[in-house]
């Protein structure tokens, strides 16, 4: 909300896309990258000499239309978000154009996430292990062996484990308080007790800081950059000979969140546990919206474990979202 309320708008509807940006965000919704390209939206309204409060089709069919090298994925994002605000509009009284869906860009096949197995996590967290000592970064070899067995475990989105403070690790209750994730929520996340002590080791050797202070400190002492962090799990990747495809092709960072999903899945169902019961709890843990993407994990889990295959569709076949072929 703050970031909607400082922005400076510049055409009529500005004011308006402030109202619809802020409405978003009280349902939960983070809006940041749509705030951007609504301001782009709204100085291109301003230059194109728009008068008063309304979205003319000329206009908006002229800013719907593809750019050169844009992606098929950024237009689609800018295609529907254009839709949403017009139908904003006329909902609050205002003549506005909405694109007819039918020319909405078609996406291709959608991006599978990139499941490690049990062994490559292994390996993961031995090359991290083995990272050495570095002046210039001195508490790196301390951070990421805990850092990363913190994202796979927890499945933490890796923004919410950078932006830890000290403050939010009680390690005597084993709890992690995680502030403002995704869909502006708080949660409280378990630890498991391994995890804990390996934590409650590496605040002994890290030393006593401010509750204020970041739990993963950088070699300046805040948080690091996750393009840093990036730049770690792909030597990690060299170092434990897991091939990574390029960029966009993975496996991406955010994948050790996706299989800390899969694999918890994959352990409740062999232990016997009813899937169906525990999805609403791992949403919840994971911190998210709805069970729509929890659901989606069981597709992932049924396609990797194909001795799991047949029983998981007998039994949670209606809970299993389908790929759709391309």
């Amino acid at each position: 909300t703050e970031r909607a309320s400082t922005q400076t708008w510049h055409s009529p509807v500005g004011s308006l896309m402030a109202q619809f940006i802020e409405e978003k965000q009280a349902c939960g919704f983070s809006y940041l990258t749509e705030s951007r390209i609504l301001g782009r939206f709204d100085r291109f309204l301003k230059d194109h000499g728009l008068s008063e409060p309304v979205l003319p089709r000329d206009l908006v069919e002229r800013w719907v239309v593809k750019r050169p090298h844009e992606s098929k994925a950024t237009q689609q994002l800018r295609f529907g978000l254009t839709c949403r605000f017009a139908t904003f509009l006329i909902h609050h009284g205002y003549a506005a154009y909405v694109p007819d869906s039918h020319r909405m860009p078609k996406g291709g096949s959608r991006f599978v996430p990139r499941i490690f197995t049990h062994d490559e996590i292994r390996r993961l967290f031995q090359a991290a292990d083995t990272l050495p000592y570095d002046p210039r970064t001195p508490w790196r070899n301390q951070v990421v062996p805990e850092l990363f067995r913190l994202l796979y475990n927890c499945g933490l989105r890796v923004g919410e484990a950078l932006h830890l403070h000290v403050a939010d690790v009680d390690l005597e209750a084993g709890v992690l308080t995680i502030h403002q994730g995704k869909f502006r929520k708080d949660r409280l996340v378990p630890l498991a007790p391994a995890l804990t002590q390996r934590l409650q080791h590496y605040v002994g050797v890290i030393g006593n800081r401010s509750a204020e202070a970041i739990f993963f400190p950088a070699p300046h002492g805040g948080a690091y950059h996750r393009g840093r962090i990036y730049q770690i799990y792909r030597h990690l990747l060299w170092l434990a000979h897991i091939p990574h495809g390029g960029p966009g092709q993975g496996p991406r960072l955010h994948d050790v969140r996706h299989t800390f999903a899969v694999h918890r899945l994959e352990k409740w169902y062999r232990e016997g546990i009813d899937l169906q019961a525990k999805l609403p709890v791992l949403a919840t843990y994971m911190g998210h919206l709805n069970l729509n993407g929890t659901q989606r994990y069981l597709q992932l889990t049924a396609e990797l474990f194909p001795e799991l295959s047949m029983r998981l569709d007998a039994v949670y076949g209606d809970l299993i979202p389908r790929r759709t072929q391309p």
